[in-house]
C-alpha cells in the first residue's frame, strides 16, 4: 500500500513538471516573437503594410469591362479597335474592351437585353423590334445613310432583270434588318408588297450558304457580303441601297448602362468619331489595316470605301420623326406585335449634348 501511494506521487509530480515544462516553452517562444517584432525596423512594417493594402480601410480597384460589337466590315468602329485607342483611353477609366461578335443587328440587340453587351451597332430596324420586345434601350449617335453598302443580289446566271421580277420568288434577308428594311421599300416601289415574295428569314452567314447554292433567289445584304459574292462570281446586284435607304445606323446601349456609366460612353463617342475621321481621311490605310478582318484584299476596300461616307451625326428631332416613321411602318406590316413610341429610347437633347462630341453637335 505504502509502494502504491508513493507511485502516485511521483506520477503526479511527473504531470505538474511537464504541464509547467510545456508552459515554460510556450511563454519563451510568445517572447522571443515579441522582441523579434520590437526589433523590426518601422520602414519594414509600413513596407509590409503598404504592400497588403495601399489604404487599410479602402478595396483596391477592380478593372470593370465594357463590351462593344466587333465589325467586320469597313467601318470607323472596326478601325477603332485595331489602333487600340479606346482601350488606352478606358484603362485610365477602370475599364477594360471587350469585342464579342454577332451574326447582325437583331443578335445584338437581344445581347443587350440579356446584358451580355453593353454598346451595339445596328442600322434603323432592329432597335425599333427590339422596343416592341420591352427591351429598355438607349439610342446613343446615329450615322450617315450609306445606302450603297447594302444590295439586292440575284445569281449571276438568275433571268431575274428587275424588282418586279421577284413576285413569287425566295428572298432571303436577316428578318428586322436593314436588309428587312429595304425589300419593302423595293417591293413598294416596283407595286408589290411583301407577302408577294417568300421571305426566307436567315442570318447573313446562313443565307450565304443559302444563296451560293443556289437555294435562294435573291438575297439582301450588306459588305463585304456583296463585294465577296461579286468576286467569286456567284452573284450582281440588282439593286443597291442608294435610292431606297431614307434612315440611318444608331449606336444604341441599355438604359442601365447608360445611368451607370455615362463617363465611358462619352470617352467612346469622343475616340468614334476620331476614328470616322481618320478612316475618311486615309482610304489607303484602311484598306491595309482592315484587309484581315473583311476578308478582301486592299485594292478592294478603297474602291469600296467610296460606297461610305464618314462621321458620327448627331441625335435631333428629325432624327427621333424618322426613326417612328420606321415603327409605325413595320406595325402597320403586322412586323411587330404593338405600337411602338421610339421617343422613350432616346434621351433629351440636353443629354445628348453632354455625351456628344461637340464637332458632331456643331452639324445640327
Amino acid at each position: 500500500m505504502q509502494y502504491t501511494n508513493t507511485k502516485l506521487v511521483f506520477w503526479n509530480s511527473l504531470k505538474v513538471t511537464r504541464r509547467h515544462l510545456l508552459f515554460t516553452v510556450g511563454y519563451c517562444l510568445a517572447l522571443s516573437t515579441i522582441l523579434s517584432s520590437c526589433n523590426q525596423s518601422p520602414n519594414t512594417t509600413q513596407s509590409q503594410q503598404s504592400a497588403a493594402s495601399p489604404n487599410s480601410n479602402e478595396k483596391p480597384a477592380e478593372t470593370q469591362v465594357v463590351r462593344i460589337v466587333r465589325s467586320k466590315q469597313l467601318t470607323a468602329l472596326a478601325v477603332l479597335e485595331k489602333q487600340g485607342t479606346l482601350d488606352k483611353r478606358l484603362a485610365t477609366l477602370g475599364f477594360k474592351v471587350q469585342w464579342p461578335e454577332f451574326a447582325a443587328g437583331p443578335q445584338q440587340l437581344e445581347a443587350l437585353n440579356a446584358n451580355g453587351l453593353d454598346i451595339a451597332s445596328t442600322a434603323e430596324s432592329p432597335p425599333v423590334f427590339s422596343q416592341a420586345a420591352g427591351a429598355p434601350l438607349v439610342y446613343l449617335a446615329t450615322t450617315a445613310p450609306n445606302g450603297k453598302a447594302v444590295s439586292l443580289l440575284v445569281p449571276v446566271n438568275s433571268p431575274i432583270k428587275s424588282v418586279a421580277d421577284l413576285k413569287g420568288k425566295k428572298v432571303a434577308f436577316q428578318k428586322a434588318s436593314i436588309g428587312h428594311y429595304l425589300l419593302v421599300k423595293a417591293l413598294e416601289g416596283a407595286g408589290l408588297k411583301l407577302t408577294d415574295v417568300e421571305s426566307i428569314f436567315l442570318a447573313p452567314p446562313d443565307a450565304n450558304v443559302a444563296f451560293s447554292q443556289g437555294k435562294v433567289d435573291a438575297w439582301f445584304i450588306w459588305e463585304p457580303f456583296v463585294t465577296r459574292a461579286e468576286q467569286k462570281k456567284v452573284g450582281r446586284v440588282l439593286v443597291d441601297g442608294e435610292k431606297l435607304r431614307d434612315t440611318a445606323n444608331f449606336y444604341s446601349t441599355s438604359r442601365q448602362f447608360y445611368q451607370a456609366h455615362p463617363e465611358v460612353i462619352k470617352a467612346f463617342l469622343e475616340e468614334l468619331q476620331k476614328a470616322e475621321l481618320w478612316t475618311q481621311n486615309h482610304p489607303q490605310e484602311v484598306a491595309q489595316l482592315l484587309a484581315p478582318v473583311t476578308q478582301l484584299d486592299p485594292p478592294t476596300l478603297e474602291i469600296m470605301h467610296k460606297k461610305y461616307e464618314y462621321g458620327l451625326r448627331p441625335i435631333t428631332e428629325q432624327v427621333i420623326t424618322k426613326q417612328q416613321e420606321v415603327a409605325d411602318k413595320w406595325y402597320s406590316l403586322g412586323q411587330i406585335p404593338k405600337k411602338v413610341n421610339v421617343r422613350d429610347g432616346f434621351l433629351t437633347l440636353e443629354d445628348y449634348a453632354k455625351i456628344t462630341p461637340s464637332e458632331v453637335l456643331a452639324k445640327q
